[in-house]
């Protein structure tokens, strides 16, 4: 079974920065897609940023972008993925959540904006406020 361990969430003040970390382990992955979303009170979930490992393109939603860059590294039975998140916005605030979506995903766009993941870490807050 996968298991996704977020950290790095907070409070922070408009204009901050904060960098989410997930690790994933527990099982060998093959192709996947690996990203994060969040979910602000009222709203529904939204892919933020994500990105196939087998070539395609990153994705950013149209309001990190700019501002938020995510990035993975490979350990052995281990993948870490990350977002920066600079100049931060209140309207930033809202859980978030790593992801994964196993097979051939063609475009970091697929899983964050059409295909959802497989796999969910537990959700880490972050709060950007004065």
């Amino acid at each position: 079974q996968l298991q996704l361990v977020e950290s790095g969430g907070g409070l922070v003040q408009p204009g901050g920065s904060l960098r989410l970390s997930c690790a994933a382990s527990g099982r060998s992955l093959g192709y996947y897609a690996i990203g994060w979303f969040r979910q602000a009170p009222g709203k529904a979930r939204e892919g933020v940023s994500c990105m196939s490992t087998n070539g395609g393109s990153t994705y950013y939603a149209d309001s990190v972008k700019g501002r938020f860059t995510i990035s993975k590294d490979n350990a052995k039975n281990t993948v870490t993925v990350y977002l920066q998140m600079n100049s931060l916005k209140p309207e930033d605030t809202a859980v978030y959540y790593c992801a994964i979506r196993t097979g051939i995903i063609a475009t970091g766009q697929h899983m964050c904006v059409e295909l959802g993941a497989d796999y969910w870490g537990q959700g880490t807050q972050v709060t950007v406020s004065s």
